[in-house]
């Protein structure tokens, strides 16, 4: 993990991001990728993922990373100050980021792997991300999808849950730019992924309790609590007792679910 680090750019303590690439390299294990593949990246944000799949693939493997946002997106650290350090690496040679970029706009080239890493929730809606799927389908001979798995195990994980539950509900009425826009369970990517063409033979869960997300996530949840004073009763109503879950300590992060098709 030492050269990993070394060749990110990170403020202050590095113990967060040793937490996250712990979590990246289990998933990228569940990916099953090998030296030499071309692997392309949908939502790579500011490379947590990126950096471990360049890894995985070796000097002679490739990866596109794409996104849509913008090189000043993002805090502490910007997605554009986080690839740049990325792209100046050892590992730069090896990754293409392409940012502000629609992979339906991106020119159809042939990769062994399609990866989209906790990426799926920042579609605004099932027929966007089908969209990519049926892309996809045309430039990969494999796709693989991590996500959050909202059918959680333990009760530690239920704020989780719900602060998801909330930001769903948030996008809902609000326009804005964070992580949660449209929520897709591992039933619903799998029925996404056979009606773009694709074969699912794989789903396995990865842990991911031991993550900060949660507690972010039910931070930002909590943030945004006074947007719901102007929604439907019913939907307020709905809120209130999501944001009752929140009240709890130690909050444990949902775990992951990886599909893999062909």
């Amino acid at each position: 993990m030492e050269h990993l680090l070394a060749s990110m750019k990170i403020v202050g303590d590095d113990q967060i991001q040793r937490i996250q690439l712990k979590h990246r390299q289990s998933l990228v294990n569940a990916f099953g990728l090998q030296k030499g593949m071309r692997v392309v990246e949908i939502g790579c944000g500011q490379g947590d993922t990126t950096i471990v799949l360049a890894d995985a693939v070796g000097e002679e493997g490739f990866v596109l990373a794409v996104d849509i946002a913008s090189p000043d997106y993002g805090a502490p650290v910007t997605v554009g100050e986080a690839t740049s350090a990325i792209a100046a690496s050892e590992f730069g040679s090896r990754i293409d980021f392409q940012l502000q970029t629609d992979l339906l706009d991106v020119p159809e080239e042939s990769f062994d792997v399609a990866i989209l890493s906790h990426s799926s929730w920042y579609f605004r809606n099932p027929e966007q991300l089908l969209s990519y799927f049926k892309k996809l389908r045309r430039m990969a001979k494999r796709i693989c999808i991590a996500e959050w798995d909202i059918n959680f195990t333990r009760m530690a994980q239920r704020p989780h849950f719900a602060a998801t539950a909330i930001l769903a509900l948030y996008s809902e009425f609000i326009d804005n730019d964070g992580n949660i826009q449209h929520v897709f369970d591992s039933i619903q990517l799998q029925d996404m992924l056979q009606a773009a063409g694709w074969t699912v033979h794989q789903t396995v869960g990865v842990d991911a309790s031991y993550l900060q997300d949660g507690t972010w996530e039910a931070d930002y949840a909590r943030s945004v609590q006074p947007a719901f004073n102007d929604v439907p009763p019913r939907i307020q109503s709905l809120a209130h007792s999501l944001y009752g879950m929140l009240e709890v300590e130690g909050i444990e992060s949902l775990d992951s679910i990886v599909i893999v098709a062909e």
